[in-house]
């Protein structure tokens, strides 16, 4: 198979038009058109749908699409390795980092753990990649991710790491008094909370949690960005509720309440995340051992 008109094909599926695809990869619209025809007829299928506004791949497209990114993925990593053989670990490596979770404290030391022992490795952190997770990791375009959750997702190998308790974090002024550092989530039902939307983890248990005791959260703003969350909760526009990891790692606790959540306890599930059907690259399984020494060296809060 002719791996250029695979690229070819990507890149036509990506701009949604042939026109624009010829424009980026700088040959003619004829020839273009010719490579799909060529793929159309290896296949024996239809692999794109054209129309005035464009083209967009069938299902059968679909399917070629998602496996021609492994193929290509695959014919690159092979490259790296074949020339670094017998060298220290050397190619990209794609990270996935669940935003307000663990991750936001693990990206900082794995980048700089990866720079000190592997600096022949790019590491690609993305904390954006929402819902398509499992797509990202099964193509290829995601070597692995340290998300929430235990799965199960098809075509995704769940490795638990760390189960974490939530904490209130707001200003003094609208924290509950707390005892031993803990607060029971009856004593929230008044306090405005600032939380991501129902599609996180986050959002999801402590949604439940409130319900277990008969409550409903009283969210006063859902927000998706790190930044207006951190300015937003300091500034006292309402509480957020975050594993500690993650709290410290973004926020400034110092003169803000901490408090664990207790009466129901809220906990967390966090795993990392590989393919269940494609090895890891060598530079990948290094990555991936440096998740585990670091996920070691995280400790639990005291009391405050």
């Amino acid at each position: 198979m002719d791996t250029r008109r695979l690229y070819s094909f990507i890149k036509i599926v990506d701009a949604g038009s042939i026109t624009r695809a010829a424009d980026i990869l700088r040959i003619a619209q004829p020839a273009l058109s010719q490579q799909v025809s060529a793929l159309e007829t290896q296949f024996k299928q239809k692999l794109l749908i054209r129309s005035k506004r464009g083209v967009a791949p069938t299902e059968a497209g679909r399917a070629l699409y998602r496996h021609a990114q492994l193929i290509l993925r695959q014919v690159d990593q092979a490259h790296a390795a074949v020339s670094v053989s017998g060298n220290a670990p050397a190619g990209s490596v794609s990270v996935g980092l669940a935003p307000y979770s663990t991750g936001a404290a693990l990206a900082l030391p794995l980048l700089r753990a990866a720079r000190e022992r592997y600096p022949n490795i790019l590491l690609h952190i993305n904390e954006n990649f929402g819902g398509v997770i499992s797509e990202a990791i099964m193509t290829g375009r995601m070597d692995m991710a340290f998300i929430y959750g235990a799965g199960p997702i098809r075509g995704v190998r769940f490795e638990p790491m760390r189960t974490e308790d939530l904490f209130l974090i707001a200003t003094p002024s609208i924290a509950p008094a707390a005892t031993a550092g803990e607060v029971a989530v009856a004593e929230l039902r008044d306090v405005g909370l600032l939380l991501p939307s129902r599609i996180h983890t986050i959002r999801q248990v402590v949604d439940a949690a409130f319900h277990k005791a008969g409550l409903e959260p009283a969210v006063v703003g859902e927000i998706e960005s790190v930044l207006t969350l951190v300015s937003a909760v300091r500034a006292g526009v309402g509480a957020t509720v975050l594993p500690w990891s993650a709290a410290s790692a973004i926020i400034d606790v110092q003169n803000l309440a901490v408090r664990r959540i207790v009466d129901p306890e809220i906990e967390v599930e966090l795993s990392l995340c590989t393919s269940d059907h494609q090895p890891l690259s060598e530079p990948a399984l290094a990555v991936h051992d440096l998740f585990h020494e670091l996920i070691e060296e995280f400790d639990r809060p005291g009391d405050e």
